[in-house]
This record gives C-alpha cells, structure tokens and sequence, in this order.
C-alpha cells in the first residue's frame, strides 16, 4: 500500500482525552506563554523580548500575519506568538559533538517535536556524497560547494528555490532576484500549499489577492463571518478583534465542523472580565458544516438575497454599487434558479432554517466581513468556493467601504510580503520588465515549479538543486512518502534554518544546512545595525528589528546568505551590486522603492511608527484592476463531495501546540488531547456506525480513484463532536493519506480538507524480512 506511516513516535496509547473546553485564553493562556519563556529563556531575556513583540519599535512576531492595532498594549504577543519567540530565542545550541553522535538515518527516526528541542543551528554543515553523517564546514566552503553544483546544471531550471513566509520582505527581494539572475522562475513558496486559492480566486473577482479591509474594520462591521477558521490556536491576537467588534455591536457566525473553543468564549486575559469574569461570547450562530459544504452553503445564502430582492425590489441589493462597479449579476441570478436545495442540504449537513437564519443576518447588516482560513483553500473546489465569498459580498457592497470587505488571514508572518517581492513561479510580465530595467539582464518569462510541481520535477529527475529559505517542505507538503523519496533523488539539497526539522533528514547525495539569524536577534552588518519589513495579512508593511545577541559568532543573516552566494555563483556576470546589499539594507529598499508596485520611497515610509498600507485599488477607491475594470461575480459550478457508506471525510489540523509544521508540545489543551498527537477526532454517532468505540486503536486509510491505499496506522479514536460524516487528524502526521495528485482546481494545493477515509481496528502489519 501507497504512504504506509504509524501514527508517530508520540502513539496513540499514550494519549490521553479529556472534555473539549468552551472557551479560551484566561489565566491558562497567559501561564502557557510566560512559564515556557522563562524556563527557556530566562527572566531577563523574556521581559526584553515580549515587551518588544509587536510594538513599533520593536521586532515582529515570527508566528502568523495577523496585523497590529494603531494603539499598542504592553503585551502585544498571544500564547503562539510567546511559544514562537521561545522556539527561537532559546539560548541552547546544537553542540558540534551532535553531528558525530547522530547519523542522518537516526535524525530520521525522530519526531518533529525532538529535533525542535535539540536547540538553535550555529554552524554549517555538510553531508558528501556516500556520508552517513553530517560534518562541520566552513561557510567558505559551502558557498563553493553550492555554486560549483548550481554551475555545473545543464540548465537552470534544475534548480528550484523554496522560500518559507518568515523571510523578510529584503530576504524575498534579493532571493527573487539571485534565482532570476541565474535564469529560473522556480520559485515555489509555503503559499502554494495555503492561500494560493484565495489569491487566485479574489484576482479573478476584483483584481487584487489580498484582503479587502484593515484591522480597524472589525471594530465598524455589523457582521463578521468566520469559516474554515481556527483563531483560537492559528492567529489567537484575532481573538482580541473579534471581542472587540462584538462589544461594539457586531454579531459573529462561525462556520466550521469543529467546534473550536476560541469561536465559543474568549477570556481576554489582559481585561478584568477575562480575568474573574466569563469573558465574551463569540458565536452568535455557529454552523458545524460538513466538509467541502461551504461552496453549496455560500451559494444558498446568495439565492436567498435575490429571493428578498425579488420579494421587495430594490431593498436588498445595492443596485448602485452593482450598476456601477460588477459585471456578471443576471448570469449568477439565472444559475442560482437552477440550485437544488436538496442538495445543498446534503452537501452542507445543515437544516434550511439554519441557513435560513445566517441569509437573514446577512440581509439585515450593512457592513460584512467574511474572513476564512486554510479549512477553506484546502479542497478539491477551493477557488470557485471563495469566488462564491466574493459574490455574497458583492451582492450588496460589502467591498470598499468601512466594517466591510474579503478577509483570508494568512498563516506565516510574511507569506504575503514575500509574494509581494516576487517570491512566484509565474510573476507577471510588469514586474519582469521593471526588473529588467532596474538591474540590466533579462529575467527568464517562462513559468517555474510551484511547490507540488516542484515535488514531481524532483521525483522525475527534473530538478536536482533544491534550495530552501527557511520552511520544511518535506513535512508540509502532500503525499509525505513521495515528497521525501523524491527530496532523496536529488544532486543537492540546502537548507537555510534556525533549528532542526524533518527537512534535514531527507536529502540529496549531497546536502548543507546553513544556520541563520533569527528574527529577534541583533542584525549587524558593515554599515551598522539593521532592520528588515514584513507585510502582514491586510497589507501593511512594517519594520523588525532584532532585540537580543545573537546565539553565536559567526551566523549570517538571510540577506547576508543570499547576497554571498550571488556572488560565488554569479560572480561579475549580472551587473548587480550583491555586497551593498548585505553591507546596507537601505541598499535594498531603495531597488525595491523602483521594482514592486505601491512601494515608492520605500525607505522613508517605512520608517514612519507603524509602517505603512499598500494601496489597494478595491478597498481604498472601490477600482477594481480586472480586464473588464470591474469586479466579476461569477457563476461556478456546484460540485458535491462523494463519500461512500462507511467512509468518512477527513481534514487535517494543526493543535495547540503547534506552528505549521513546528510542534511546540505534545498537547493540543482546547481539544482536550494531552500527551501525543497520533489521535483521530470522530463524531460518536459515526464510531458507533463504524462498530468502533471511544479509545481503541485504529488505523486510517485513504480512498482515491485509481490509486493504491495510503494508511495512517497506530492512531487512538476519540469521539469528538465534529460534524457528521466528518473526521480530523492532525497535520503534518496525516499528510502521508493525500496523494500528490490531489490538489485544488486552477491554485494547485494540496486538498487535505476533504479526504474520503475508512476506519479500521488497528492490527499490527508484518514487515517482511
């Protein structure tokens, strides 16, 4: 059988359950970020750097995008964001004996929890070919070994150079641009397995892929609508937002077949009522929908605002906004007259009046926000669901106007700034031409791999240099047993990381991991101490400046990696000035000020307290930069998710104590889950239907058309209440279930929201020999 994994090194034996909780932060979310820092940091490190997250002169969270209010508080850091910076700002190193003491295999035979412990990366190493280890080496010489292999390519295209969202905005730029200057767009990054649907679908709607609204919307919105969301772990400062909207009139519906705490109750732990008191109820309505339902519920609701349109003409509809600034609205009408309620009651698990109830607080707010998260970008139909987002919001103006617009919240801190630098296999034509004009060679045109492609073209022989900045592909990709074997069949791989993680363990016949600065420590260069910007989830562009020592002598920021290669591999052949760019940063800025668009006097802007906004033509003017200069309601085809009797669907998810693919501990404290991660949530009635019971051992298998099983094994069921018909495993263990091949029409990521799985008791498999 295809991707045969057990369930972890954490089994499902040890795990132990207790009751989900109903509400989240308080007291616990404040000792579960200030008792981890002070073990692994110490007082003095944990006050300088806590103190300094967030704020605008200090450095920006490593976690997620979530933007920052105008007005700062003291402790502008939540309980991901405190584990974050804990992760990073350890003081313990990875000693130069560890190498020796480790081979490769035996690092593989690891959980990702325990090469996060070992500590930060201080030193280059070095794997040759035929060695079981690797090896102490000078960044000399590895620079020498990575252009020597990168020049001997018969072309550039086989290479391809993965980039993570925490690089900076000056990292994504020069990295963009050294991968261009040796003549190849691959480019793939961690977007093209999250938000590459939302991009995709909003440029087709309104011509820009980013979020319609600013943080002080939430406060103006009559109605905010969270689907396929989880800010209580994902993006937790969200939390503080939604409370505040809510206390100022706004009402709030979650869509999501779990029920997840912080969309429940949220006891802001820096108010009284947090403290002593019972917090803020968030949910106004909350709809456990089943998965890949959301496309059908969206288009129901839209049915149902024409139905009161028709009903009382000219009350429902903002015809003005329709008439002047959309194109598509008589095409939609007629297609949704042919929707079958039935089937949007089967596809979605929910009752008409259910659905009945959240159109009618859509009809009865005048400022919607409807914000979503990966439980939506992660299926077969994510593009044409989220353009279904879009045409809800159009229907009645909820773009470009105060309280109101499209929100997908973005996971890693600057996944968006390093789109925005150019970090994409297929940046257009515009943006080639002005980097044409700025740096005097002509940029390749021809589209590059994106991260599943690039994934094949390594399987296939394709590419044979694989270059990442940062991230860990071999985990957070689809298909985890084809990901890794192909990662094996490579010349070359170079990993540039603060510590260790499954990426390291799964290399070429060749390999290199150079260690980096992280974001929180001191960035001195010739020039002096410098500063880098990120670009959060609603476009504003700030600056970061490290707070703390670096953890040894010697480690090289990213530009400072990027900026040396350049030169050993490129040497005076592009007339770019890479030694400026380490020396001064400025230096940077001042090129992207003349390439990226909306960044003109870049350096001054974002030395203003707070950054600044990039200009956006939907939100700021309601100008809509479509072929047509229109936002395009579209009509998208309903597509129901098959699932056979005694099969399940399955989605996979992050816990608690966890970042992408960064596991912080082995609890996930809301879903009552402690002690290990190798567990699938079920809904009680399905393991009963199944002839499975709360706490047995199972194993998971997964169904796919043409294609062989792939198997989960060793995990411990747990009655949850999901919505029926509906599973959850956990994220990156589950990723083994869904094929390469899997992957979302027109964005190509990979569907890990809607796995069609079956449930068996757990048997032990024979091993041969």
């Amino acid at each position: 059988m295809a991707g045969t994994t057990r369930g972890g090194e954490d089994t499902g034996d040890r795990v132990r359950v207790t009751a989900p909780m109903k509400w989240a932060a308080g007291i616990p979310g404040v000792t579960h970020s200030v008792v981890p820092a002070l073990t692994g940091m110490g007082v003095g490190r944990t006050v300088k750097l806590l103190t300094k997250m967030n704020q605008k002169d200090g450095f920006d969270c490593m976690s997620c995008a979530w933007p920052d209010p105008d007005h700062r508080k003291v402790a502008e850091f939540c309980e991901n964001g405190a584990k974050a910076v804990t992760w990073e700002a350890t003081p313990l190193a990875v000693p130069t004996q560890f190498w020796a003491s480790h081979s490769i295999l035996q690092l593989r035979a690891k959980s990702e929890y325990w090469l996060g412990q070992q500590g930060r990366l201080v030193e280059p190493v070095y794997k040759a070919k035929g060695d079981a280890h690797y090896r102490p080496i000078s960044w000399d010489a590895a620079f020498t070994v990575i252009a020597d292999r990168l020049n001997a390519l018969s072309s550039p295209n086989e290479a391809a150079f993965y980039t993570s969202g925490r690089a900076s905005n000056e990292t994504a730029f020069v990295y963009q641009l050294f991968a261009r200057a040796f003549g190849t767009n691959n480019l793939p990054d961690c977007s093209n397995m999250c938000h590459e649907s939302s991009g995709l679908a909003m440029e087709e709607a309104i011509g820009v892929g980013k979020a319609t609204i600013g943080y002080d919307d939430f406060e103006k919105s009559d109605l905010i609508i969270v689907m396929g969301q989880n800010p209580g772990t994902n993006h937790p400062r969200m939390l503080t937002a939604l409370e505040d909207a809510k206390r100022a009139g706004a009402s709030i519906v979650a869509i999501n077949p779990l029920r997840e705490a912080g969309l429940l109750r949220y006891k802001n732990p820096q108010t009284v009522r947090g403290i002593v008191g019972k917090g803020t109820q968030l949910a106004d309505l909350y709809l456990q929908v089943r998965l890949g339902g959301d496309m059908a519920l969206l288009q129901a609701v839209s049915r149902r605002v024409f139905a009161a349109e028709k009903a009382a003409p000219g009350t429902v509809l903002d015809r003005a906004f329709l008439d002047r600034h959309c194109q598509g609205l008589d095409e939609f009408e007629r297609h949704l007259d042919d929707l079958d309620e039935s089937a949007v009651l089967e596809a979605t698990g929910l009752t008409a009046a259910e659905i009945d109830d959240l159109a009618a607080r859509y009809m009865a707010a005048d400022n919607v926000i409807i914000t979503w998260a990966m439980g939506l970008t992660q299926h077969k139909k994510a593009v044409p669901t989220i353009k279904e987002i879009m045409n809800l919001l159009l229907l009645r103006g909820n773009i470009g106007k105060p309280g109101a617009g499209a929100a997908p919240i973005r996971g890693h801190s600057n996944v968006q700034g390093d789109r925005t630098m150019g970090v994409w296999e297929k940046m257009p034509d515009a943006f080639l031409d002005a980097l044409e004009a700025e740096f005097g060679f002509s940029p390749p045109r021809e589209h590059g791999h994106d991260s599943v492609q690039a994934i094949r073209a390594m399987r296939d022989g394709r590419v044979k240099v694989w270059f990442a900045m940062g991230g860990n592909l071999a985990a957070a990709v689809s298909d985890s047993a084809t990901a890794e074997e192909a990662m094996t069949r490579t010349a070359l791989t170079v990993q540039v990381s603060t510590k260790l993680n499954r990426s390291h363990t799964v290399v070429g016949e060749e390999a290199l991991i150079l260690p980096t600065l992280g974001r929180s420590e001191i960035d001195r260069q010739d020039s002096g101490e410098q500063f880098v910007s990120v670009e959060d989830t609603v476009c504003a562009v700030r600056p970061s400046r490290g707070q703390v020592e670096p953890i040894a002598p010697g480690l090289l920021s990213e530009v400072a990696i990027v900026s040396r290669l350049a030169r050993e591999v490129l040497g005076d052949t592009i007339p770019v000035d890479w030694a400026a760019f380490e020396r001064d940063y400025d230096t940077i800025r001042e090129h992207i000020a003349r390439v990226v668009p909306g960044c003109e006097g870049y350096n001054q802007r974002v030395r203003q307290p707070g950054g600044f906004v990039l200009a956006h033509g939907p939100r700021d003017s309601r100008t809509f930069p479509t072929p047509t200069r229109k936002a395009m309601i579209t009509v998208n085809e309903l597509e129901h998710v098959e699932c056979p009797p005694g099969r399940l669907l399955l989605q996979t998810i992050r816990s608690h104590d966890q970042f992408n693919t960064t596991i912080y501990g082995l609890n996930d404290r809301y879903r009552g889950i402690k002690n290990g991660r190798a567990v699938i949530l079920v809904n009680p009635d399905d393991l009963s239907a199944l002839g499975l019971v709360d706490g047995q051992q199972v194993d998971v298998f997964s169904e796919f058309p043409g294609d062989a099983d792939r198997e989960l094994r060793g995990l411990r069921a747990v009655a949850y209440p999901t919505a029926p018909g509906c599973a959850a495993a956990y994220f990156p263990e589950a990723n083994v279930l869904v094929p390469l091949e899997s992957t979302a029409e027109g964005s190509n990521t990979p569907v890990s929201k809607s796995v069609v799985i079956r449930i068996e008791p757990h048997t032990e498999r024979l091993v041969a020999g």
